[in-house]
Formats: structure tokens, C-alpha cells, sequence
């Protein structure tokens, strides 16, 4: 009777132990994911420049029409307008830098003013961007019309132009947007180097948050698997003791 019993507790000890093994392999795969993401996270927030901008490098775009334009930029914050709202989230920055000594012009639109705007112009799409080697790809569109100044149309919801780099900051809103780089005069023949930021605010709060965290969490995994792998006590609570060595004949 007492060995099946001591059997029965060995074995339910046995699935306590196993179950404590597993929690603590799990709890430990998920602090390193949240530490990497805490790490991720100091990282980018090093990478910031003094306005607080995480940047792309300035890449070369251009075409031989009137226009540039990006395919449709659909922005759906599902419900959290207040990123729109907030100066510290959800800002976008286009750095464009002219390579010919002409005025040029940026501005962001909503996709169905942009295409109104450039009906019948001949313009080129930006329809895809490879990263690593830089490659734009690009959509010709075919036009005879000669559009007006883009800085005198009335559909921007931000803007810029003139001589030299110009800046265009705009805060994110829900629907479908698109890009247009011009010169300021509408002439044909547009290249510029552009590059791109944007705010991410919070990710010096959101690293060390993650970071803190994790190290809990791997504290508290490596103590689950400790407990699992060191020796089973007896039922009096105290360690078996080593088995007695025969004494030498």
C-alpha cells in the first residue's frame, strides 16, 4: 500500500515538474522576443535626428513628363484620430532636393484631386521601390495638356516650393492620398533626390518598458525551470539521501 502510494505521488510530481519545465521554456522565448523588441525599439530611437524624425536616405527619382506621383497612399488609422492630431505622432516629412537649377514643387492630395489635376498631363507613376540595390519603378502616362503652376491649385493639404531643398511636414489623416514632385512652373523634366521621415515619438519610453519587462520575465522562466530539474524531495520536504556506500570486507 505505501509503494503504490509513493508511486502515485512520484508520478504526479513527475507531470508538476514536466508542466513547470514547459512554462518556463515558453515564459523564456517570450521575454527574449520582448527584449528584442526593447532593444529594437533603443535602437531606433538613436537613429532620430534633432526634430525627432526617423529618416530614409535621399534616393534619385525623375522622369522626362511634368509630374511625379506616387500610386495611391491609403491611410486608414482605424479609428485612432487622435495620432492625426498629435504633433509628436504620425508627422511625415519629404525632403526634395532639385537636380536641375529650376523652382520645384511638393505636395501631398487626396488620389482623386491628384488624378483631376493631372488629366490628360503627360506624368509618371512611381510604382514600386526597391530598397537594396535603390530602384524606382515607374508608369508612364500619357498627356497633351499643359497643367497650371501646381502651387496656384487649391487641392494641397500640405505643401512647398521654391529654389533649393524644399521641406513638406504633414500630419497623417484617414484616406487615400498621393504625392506629386513638379517643377514649380509645370515645365516637363523632373528629377530630384527625395527622402523620407517620420515621427515616432515614445520609443526611448517604449524600449526600456520592454526591456524591463522581459528581464522579469526571463527572471521568473529561469526560476520556473530551475525548480523542474533540481532533485524531488521526499514527502517529509527534505532532499532523498545518497544511497549508503557497502563497507570494504
Amino acid at each position: 500500500m505505501t509503494s503504490t502510494n509513493t508511486d502515485t505521488s512520484s508520478k504526479r510530481w513527475s507531470a508538476g515538474r514536466i508542466a513547470a519545465l514547459v512554462t518556463g521554456a515558453v515564459v523564456g522565448l517570450v521575454s527574449v522576443g520582448i527584449l528584442g523588441l526593447g532593444t529594437l525599439a533603443l535602437w531606433g530611437d538613436s537613429l532620430k535626428d534633432e526634430q525627432g524624425y526617423l529618416s530614409t536616405d535621399s534616393e534619385r527619382f525623375g522622369a522626362g513628363t511634368r509630374a511625379l506621383a506616387t500610386e495611391n497612399l491609403d491611410v486608414d488609422l482605424g479609428g485612432a484620430d487622435w495620432i492625426a492630431e498629435s504633433s509628436d505622432l504620425g508627422e511625415v516629412r519629404l525632403e526634395v532636393a532639385p537636380q536641375a537649377d529650376k523652382p520645384v514643387f511638393v505636395g501631398i492630395a487626396r488620389t482623386d484631386e491628384v488624378t483631376a489635376y493631372l488629366r490628360n498631363v503627360a506624368h509618371t507613376t512611381v510604382t514600386g521601390i526597391d530598397s537594396d540595390p535603390f530602384e524606382a519603378s515607374y508608369s508612364p502616362v500619357a498627356g497633351e495638356r499643359k497643367p497650371s503652376r501646381p502651387a496656384e491649385a487649391k487641392i494641397w493639404a500640405a505643401s512647398s516650393h521654391g529654389k533649393g531643398i524644399q521641406t513638406l511636414n504633414w500630419n497623417i489623416d484617414d484616406g487615400d492620398w498621393s504625392v506629386v514632385v513638379m517643377n514649380d512652373d509645370g515645365s516637363p523634366g523632373v528629377y530630384a533626390d527625395i527622402g523620407a521621415g517620420a515621427k515616432v515619438a515614445f520609443l526611448d519610453e517604449l524600449g526600456w518598458t520592454a526591456i524591463g519587462s522581459g528581464t522579469a520575465l526571463l527572471v521568473g522562466a529561469l526560476g520556473l525551470i530551475v525548480l523542474s530539474v533540481r532533485p524531488p524531495r521526499d514527502g517529509s520536504g527534505s532532499a532523498p539521501a545518497p544511497a549508503a556506500t557497502p563497507a570494504t570486507a
